[in-house]
């Protein structure tokens, strides 16, 4: 009997599948963006047991963690550009934690559409008592890379730059 990983094709095997079905299909992006999901998907499942039973979700404490030392309020558009997310999702995320009162929205004098986001003492304490906690694990997930860290980030930095100049075009 395989083992689950021999079980499951690759992004390269996939990738041949796909061309096999439809030629003309560009399948290149399947390994990187197969790799990118694989070590997203590792990240997720390392720092899960932090978020059992916390007040915060992960993806929670990554939306107040830009709140938590900021001089100023964030508006929700530049919380959802800064993040990489949309804005309609950093809303709905925003709705909650204003309603369990980790965050405060009020009104923008200068934009009556965008309210001012704050971060709130409950709020803070729970950041403080959660990332220092996400990462250490994050620091033990990245030992492994060694003198090869530097590169593997100036190639991340180099990815999120060609991918941000394509988001929004058609």
């Amino acid at each position: 009997m395989p083992s689950p990983a021999s079980a499951s094709p690759s992004a390269s095997d996939v990738g041949t599948q796909w061309a096999a079905h439809n030629p003309g299909l560009d399948t290149s992006p399947m390994e990187l963006v197969g790799l990118l999901k694989h070590a997203t998907g590792l990240l997720n499942r390392a720092v899960e047991h932090l978020y059992a039973g916390a007040a915060l979700t992960a993806p929670e404490v990554d939306m107040l963690i830009p709140l938590r030392h900021a001089t100023e309020p964030f508006i929700a558009r530049s919380l959802a550009e800064r993040l990489g997310l949309s804005r309609a999702g950093v809303s709905k995320t925003l709705g909650k934690l204003e309603k369990r009162g980790f965050i405060t929205r009020t009104p923008n004098p200068a934009d009556r559409r965008a309210a001012l986001v704050t971060i709130t003492e409950a709020g803070a304490a729970a950041v403080d008592g959660l990332f220092p906690r996400q990462l250490s694990v994050e620091v033990s997930l990245l030992a492994g890379l060694g003198e090869d860290r530097e590169g593997v980030t100036r190639a991340l930095h180099r990815l999120v730059e060609a991918m941000e100049s394509r988001v929004g075009q058609g």
